[in-house]
């Protein structure tokens, strides 16, 4: 059977009364953390420079899907893509290895739920299922795809988001199969913006939704697409792993090796490799206690130094280069504590900008990922070391914790408890969709 056959099998066949009841929960526990960092992103800048690109291009459009935190509507890519420049207006959202699927598949789902009247119990089979087939090659190829300069996000997004647009619609496999192929066909994505901390990965998750609603509407209307888009001489792992595609053995992890289970939540708002080097800081801050610091070394795995964007020392003038940068982040941490948004985007701070350059970033295969050794050097000759060992388990939160995380995200931005209240209903049980946009409609103005 071809791979996308395959997955088609799967992913059009999940009913929410026959997932794992440990996928069940951690599905809704990823749409409680998805709208709930949303929420708490409302007055970021991004969102609103995508909105008036959705609109520019389809106008408002009565009985659309809603711009969350704005309450115009326009059409189901516009929504998409301007609430995936919400969700991700912090960098706080969920993470899957290396894409943020989360980011991708709940802006367009929840468009999709409004404007074309779907059924709202189909959303956590419809998430699952794109966590699944996005997941299985981000797995799979992402150590050779981001080395090359390729963002996960963008390569395997739009897979999930086709594999999430179908089976919301309720396609069968054939065209469940036809709208994977087609995302294979229009899929990509670079990791630029980030050496250069301009904003382009913030619109690439929205995109990247538009590009899998497009693939699942072209199947639905009948497109002739690929059989072995995945696995041919000339098809998608080939073209962007340059490997050969072992179809038969990911065709096999499905239902086996639920990605699902692999999705993280942020507890801080940096880029995912950051989140333990922010961790150990934290600790380090502690033990130092206010001692002033002769030098840091920093060491990590080579997959992470090497992401765009990680090594950068400065200087900075966006939040996009700040949370990328493990030089700045650590030293933020170190002289600040727990970051928050103000603190990440205070750019001219000069005990934070010397200490920066007091870090040295070493690559360092001995360190596994996710991990983080930090070892300083005290102006009074003293050393502390701070080794940081963390895995896929310590960030996947159940959805108490998670339920803690939103709220005090919100609480940095204005969100009202009550909103978090109502969310937290909606996600128990599922729907009505209604309940979900007046959570978004009972944001305060942003400041």
């Amino acid at each position: 059977m071809e791979l996308a056959r395959a997955i088609a099998h799967f992913t059009a066949n999940l009913q929410t009364a026959t997932l794992p009841p440990d996928v069940l929960e951690k599905a809704r526990t990823c749409l409680l953390n998805s709208y709930g960092i949303a929420l708490g992103c409302h007055t970021t800048p991004y969102a609103p420079v995508a909105r008036r690109a959705a609109l520019a291009m389809d106008g408002e459009q009565q009985g659309g899907a809603t711009m969350l935190g704005d309450g115009r509507k326009t059409s189901v890519a516009g929504a998409a893509l301007a609430n995936a420049a919400l969700f991700h207006g912090r960098a706080q959202e969920d993470t899957c290895g290396a894409a943020h699927f989360g980011a991708i598949m709940v802006p367009l789902l929840t468009a999709m739920l409004e404007r074309h009247a779907l059924p709202v119990e189909r959303l956590v089979p419809a998430l699952v299922a794109g966590y699944e087939a996005g997941g299985l090659f981000e797995s799979a190829y992402s150590p050779r795809t981001t080395p090359a300069g390729l963002r996960a996000s963008a390569l395997y997004g739009p897979l999930a988001a086709a594999a999430a647009a179908a089976r919301l619609m309720g396609l069968d496999e054939e065209r469940t199969a036809a709208a994977l192929s087609n995302a294979a066909s229009f899929t990509g994505g670079i990791l630029q913006s980030f050496d250069d901390g301009t904003d382009e990965w913030r619109y690439q998750v929205g995109m990247a939704g538009v590009t899998g609603y497009n693939a699942a509407q072209l199947a639905a209307a009948g497109s002739v697409s690929a059989p072995h888009a995945f696995e041919g001489r000339t098809g998608f792992v080939k073209a962007y792993a340059r490997v050969e595609c072992e179809a038969d053995a990911l065709a096999a992890r499905l239902g086996r090796e639920w990605s699902t289970h692999r999705v993280t939540f942020k507890p801080y708002p940096v880029c995912a490799f950051n989140q333990t080097p922010v961790t150990a800081a934290l600790q380090l801050r502690e033990k130092l206690a206010g001692a002033p610091l002769r030098h840091v070394r920093v060491r990590m795995n080579p997959y992470e130094t090497g992401y765009a964007g990680m090594d950068s020392a400065g200087p900075f003038n966006s939040l996009s280069g700040t949370l990328m940068s493990i030089p700045f982040c650590i030293a933020n941490t170190l002289q600040k504590g727990i970051p928050d948004i103000a603190s990440m985007t205070t750019y001219d701070d000069a005990a934070v900008n010397a200490l920066i350059g007091r870090i040295e970033l070493v690559p360092d295969e001995s360190v596994p990922r996710l991990c983080c050794v930090i070892e300083a050097q005290l102006e009074d000759g003293r050393s502390l070391v701070q080794d940081q060992h963390m895995t896929v388990a310590d960030y996947a939160y159940d959805r108490a914790t998670v339920s803690a995380l939103v709220r005090r995200v919100g609480a940095e931005s204005g969100v009202p408890a009550a909103v978090y209240d109502k969310l937290e209903r909606f996600v128990e049980n599922a729907g009505p969709i209604g309940d979900l946009l007046d959570c978004f409609a009972a944001l305060p103005p942003a400041r």
